[in-house]
């Protein structure tokens, strides 16, 4: 059957997917998101556990160039988004890019790019628990950290099954924590950088030009940084997947990708620039205590350290959170255009719970496997989407160059979102993220996440091409 025939079969799947019907025609999803919830999920959401967690290294390879590793993937990140945006907003959908590369480049596209997100999320899931349950350890030794998992992970998978509103409450009060202790954290650095804090003098330009320069390690120590800050941005898409569940999912994903550039550049790129310039990037702390903690401690606030255990704690369990939620709605909606297991589709109360249960089963699975192959098994979990949000994001800017042409001939009042540029900026986003999955062939650690990762697209691309061809071959 011909290329039009399959992106006929793909737009019907879209259609009724967009109407939030589950598969075989029953309960829809229920709209119990509020724009204050979005508005603070598209706020929050920027700050993740990366953020807290595995921004040392790159200071360490990097020094004080990470503020220009932050700031190019932050660019790449806001292209990313925007795109997503212009395509979110245009037809707002629980699948977000799977829909829009399923009706872009055919269904083997969605398929690929909804599973891959789904098996990222879920692992997520499982990886978040790990480090939320080893804090807690540490705050009660003796206890097992199986027992945290399993209370962190019933919590979430409880309030994902009761109602949407609940993950929104839960998120909306993460989200502000989050954003809270961020903005503490740069009003104080901002104070000491300027010498106003009492205790604290300006530092200038010394740490940021001293023990090596701003790039100590050169390129290679820059290309090492820029690698660790774009999978510090990964989970922004989330936003779009929520905004279908929305009271307006148009106006709240416009105003959520509008106020992407501020956002990252604050929140990224000026905590980077604050680290850099209080403290040498070469501080043994930053690497054993965190870049946040050294620089707390370097400010004498007390307990600093427990402290940013408590932000990290709440950005982990915030992520758990999010990954359940988006991981149910992605399965949910691959499942209502044929792409998956009609049994997990059925929406009750206008929640996909087995959609949750079996997201959330997946996350606890690979809690096991850690405990059981923790060097074997789920290293290889951890291989396979180390790269994912690369082939999610080259799927969103195949997409949407493909969705833009056709919106602007047959519904362009729906682009209330516009890609700046079109189509240039699409092209070098896409440009950007093969010159990320090329410097990742370069290093050793992330080369091996590249071939399992590019392992399990092809695996997917493949089962999604011959579901594809059957289902044509059907029609």
């Amino acid at each position: 059957m011909s290329h039009l025939q399959n992106r006929g079969l793909a737009d019907a799947a879209f259609a009724h997917e967009s109407e939030g019907d589950a598969p075989g025609g029953g309960a829809p999803l229920a709209r119990g998101l509020k724009q204050r919830h979005l508005s603070m999920i598209a706020l929050g959401g920027v700050i993740g556990a990366g953020l807290f967690v595995g921004s040392g290294a790159g200071v360490a390879a990097a020094g004080p160039s990470i503020v220009l590793a932050y700031a190019l993937s932050g660019v790449l990140v806001m292209l990313v988004m925007r795109m997503l945006g212009e395509m979110s907003a245009a037809n707002p959908a629980s699948g977000s890019f799977s829909v829009h590369a399923e009706r872009a480049i055919g269904p083997w596209a969605g398929f690929t790019a909804g599973w891959m997100f789904w098996t990222l999320l879920c692992v997520g899931v499982g990886a978040e628990a790990i480090g939320a349950a080893g804090i807690m350890t540490g705050w009660f030794p003796g206890t097992p950290s199986w027992m945290w998992v399993l209370l962190f992970m019933t919590t979430f998978c409880g309030t994902n099954l009761a109602a949407v509103r609940n993950f929104g409450e839960f998120e909306f009060w993460f989200a502000a924590l989050k954003v809270g202790a961020i903005s503490l954290f740069l009003v104080l650095g901002g104070l000491a950088i300027f010498g106003i804090l009492p205790g604290t003098h300006a530092p200038g330009t010394a740490n940021l030009t001293g023990d090596g320069g701003f790039l100590p390690h050169g390129t290679n120590g820059l290309v090492i940084g820029l690698l660790t800050s774009v999978f510090a941005y990964g989970g922004l898409e989330t936003v779009t997947i929520a905004a279908a569940e929305s009271e307006n999912p148009v106006r709240g994903v416009a105003r959520a990708v509008r106020t992407a550039m501020w956002r990252i550049g604050v929140f990224y790129v000026g905590s980077m620039l604050v680290i850099v310039t209080l403290i040498p990037w070469n501080d043994p702390t930053v690497t054993t205590s965190g870049p946040y903690v050294a620089v707390l401690d370097h400010l004498d606030i007390p307990a600093a350290g427990q402290l940013m255990n408590v932000i990290v704690l709440i950005a982990l369990l915030s992520a758990m959170n999010a990954n359940i939620y988006g991981s149910s709605r992605m399965a949910y909606s691959l499942i209502a255009r044929g792409q998956g297991p009609k049994a997990l589709g059925t929406v009750t109360s206008g929640v996909p719970r087995r959609a949750v249960i079996a997201s959330s089963a997946f996350g606890f699975i690979a809690v096991l496997l850690s405990y059981w192959w923790p060097e074997t098994v789920f290293t290889w979990l951890l291989n396979m989407v180390g790269a994912a949000v690369l082939v999610v994001w080259g799927f969103i800017a195949a997409a949407q160059l493909r969705m833009r042409r056709k919106l602007e001939r047959e519904a362009p009042e729906k682009l209330v979102v516009k890609m700046w540029a079109f189509p240039a900026l699409t092209w070098a986003a896409l440009a950007g993220v093969l010159a990320i999955l090329a410097l990742m062939a370069r290093e050793g650690d992330t080369r091996v996440q590249l071939y399992f990762t590019g392992g399990l697209a092809l695996a997917l691309s493949l089962i999604g091409y011959l579901r594809q061809k059957a289902q044509t071959a059907r029609a």
